[in-house]
């Protein structure tokens, strides 16, 4: 645990409260699909709720990054996150209807908009605290690593919860982790962002047209790699449970199960491939996440072409993890490289609502595919396509200066 206290305590502090939230969400965003299947909603409607909170989390990022860019603290946004959550959770607890599981999903989406600029800046700024600054890229490595651990542990939990057939405790066990989040959050305060500096003499202020254009080739492949992960929570869930061509329908329980090995990858590669990429352009970060979805979406294509096709669908899982490992610290890092400080809070609302975008369009999308074709063999094999493109402008990124 030595190298726990190398961090600066602030940093330690937003890494904990992440790690906690992160059980909680873990089995809610990778199981409620699996839910609501077995309430028997068509594909669509459940992909269409994952987009709509989506969308209801675009006024809430940002609000959260115009009033972390005025000096808010960062805990404030993340509190109110944690009080939407809670509402969620109680309504999806009991949903049997439609119109039940919509509202929880339009309540998640606003949590999730207030939580994440905040969250996501309050490391640099955690970094930047204490008598020993440390780089901001080693800071996302370790709140990468702490997300990573939460979600593996309650997708897993979850995964257990299906075996017994207890699926929708995931959000008891959600609103525990939210609880023990306001408790945090009431002890330790987070650190504040700088408020906007005032120019004097011909000094100019930073517009967004300088700082803008250079985040947008960023911005773009992150609108592209975020889909993965929303579908991952969506659409692939749904995808083992009715099968393919020719590969065999899988129970609930497995299809837990196998998210909660790709968590459980992740888990173990987040550190070691975070810090790696800490210390290398984040234009070999990005091209190795987006290579690393194309070989892994490719697999989960040609899955449902063979009666073995389980196998490619595990083979698979290691792919898609070293690309999420690769893709969030690095992307994030990028987004703070490019971004003057007076605006990191307007960035990260930007960089987070690519998320919010991705879940907004890839869901819906991938539903009607199933709907319509009974297997995800096609959409798979499109996303292929769209990754390799989106490596070739990843290759074209220039190399900017490391943020400390």
């Amino acid at each position: 645990m030595a190298w726990w206290f190398q961090f600066p305590a602030p940093l330690r502090e937003v890494a904990l409260v992440r790690l906690v939230g992160s059980i909680g969400a873990g089995g809610v965003l990778y199981l409620t699909p699996l839910v609501f299947h077995l309430e028997s909603f068509s594909a669509s409607n459940v992909t269409m709720g994952v987009a709509l909170a989506a969308l209801a989390g675009t006024a809430g990022r940002f609000l959260s990054g115009v009033l972390l860019d005025r000096g808010l603290n960062c805990g404030l946004p993340v509190l109110l996150g944690c009080f939407a959550a809670l509402a969620a959770d109680s309504i999806l607890v009991e949903a049997r209807s439609v119109s039940a599981y919509v509202q929880g999903q339009l309540l998640l989406g606003i949590a999730m908009g207030l939580y994440w600029p905040a969250i996501e800046l309050a490391i640099p700024l955690g970094c930047s605290s204490g008598s020993q600054p440390i780089p901001s890229a080693r800071g996302f490595a370790l709140a990468r690593t702490a997300d990573a651990t939460g979600i593996a542990a309650g997708a897993l939990l979850g995964a257990l919860l299906a075996r017994g057939s207890h699926l929708r405790l995931i959000y008891v066990v959600d609103m525990a982790c939210l609880a023990a989040m306001v408790l945090l959050l009431l002890l330790r305060r987070l650190p504040d962002p700088p408020r906007r500096r005032r120019h004097s003499g011909g000094e100019a202020p930073s517009s967004w047209r300088d700082w803008l254009p250079p985040l947008l080739p960023v911005l773009a492949i992150t609108l592209l790699a975020t889909a993965l992960p929303a579908l991952m929570q969506s659409a692939l869930p749904l995808d083992l449970v009715r099968g393919g061509l020719e590969r065999a329908a899988m129970p609930e329980s497995l299809g837990a199960l196998l998210i909660g090995l790709q968590l459980g990858l992740l888990l173990l590669l987040q550190w070691p491939v975070g810090q790696a990429l800490a210390r290398r352009p984040v234009a070999v970060g990005l091209g190795l996440s987006l290579a690393s979805f194309a070989v892994g979406t490719a697999a989960l294509a040609f899955s449902a072409l063979s009666q073995q096709g389980f196998w490619l669908v595990l083979t698979a899982q290691l792919p898609l993890a070293l690309g999420m490992a690769a893709f969030l610290p690095t992307a994030t890092e990028a987004v703070i490289q490019l971004t003057p400080t007076e605006h990191r809070g307007v960035a990260m609302a930007l960089f987070s609502q690519c998320f919010a975008l991705s879940a907004l369009l890839a869901p819906p999308l991938a539903g009607l595919a199933l709907d319509q074709q009974r297997h995800g063999g096609g959409f798979w094999i499109l996303l292929t396509l769209l990754c390799l493109a989106g490596f070739n402008l990843a290759k074209r990124l220039k190399p900017v200066t490391a943020a400390t």
